[in-house]
């Protein structure tokens, strides 16, 4: 009997134990990350509900994947809606196959947290931020981006004596 309650207790853990987890943060966190970071990071802004960013998100995982020995990461924010969290965007993102990590902004007041992220920002997904601090390389992108867009950006971040600092 204790067998067959195990397994049943096991199986009725896995979905949840299989979706991506999905922690919260609010924007002085992201900051903090952006600041401190010691490798190359992309951090992309999307949303469940923003076709461009679904169709963006497979690039970037790709294309970072042939950089894992470089130390490029990738952070997925998530701007969905707080009815949302968190059980709707790791469902998505399972679904989807998005890998981690993924947050998810804790903000309601664009206003606000755009510019933190960059003066230009207005607000519209999806946009991406490369930074590598060693370099000093800053590249916002309010935008979606090709497939053949994505893996010069990583390049250029990596290159040692790129400084950037604007948006395409």
């Amino acid at each position: 009997m204790r067998i067959v309650f195990t397994l049943l207790f096991a199986a009725a853990l896995a979905p949840a134990l299989a979706q991506p987890a999905i922690r919260k943060i609010k924007i002085t966190d992201l900051e903090r990350t952006i600041a401190q970071c010691d490798h190359p990071l992309i951090i992309n802004f999307w949303a469940t509900f923003c076709g461009p960013c679904c169709k963006e998100i497979p690039y970037f995982q790709s294309t970072v994947a042939q950089y894992k020995d470089q130390r490029v990461e990738l952070i997925l924010v998530s701007l969905d809606l707080p009815d949302d969290y968190p059980a709707k965007i790791a469902a998505f993102a399972k679904e989807r196959g998005f890998t981690g990590p993924i947050v998810w902004l804790d903000e309601t007041n664009a206003d606000y947290f755009c510019p933190k992220v960059d003066p230009r920002w207005t607000g519209g997904i999806p946009c991406s931020l490369f930074i590598n601090n060693k370099t000093h390389y800053r590249r916002f992108f309010d935008r979606q981006l090709t497939e053949r867009q994505v893996e010069p950006e990583i390049m250029a971040m990596l290159a040692p004596s790129t400084a950037a600092a604007g948006t395409r």
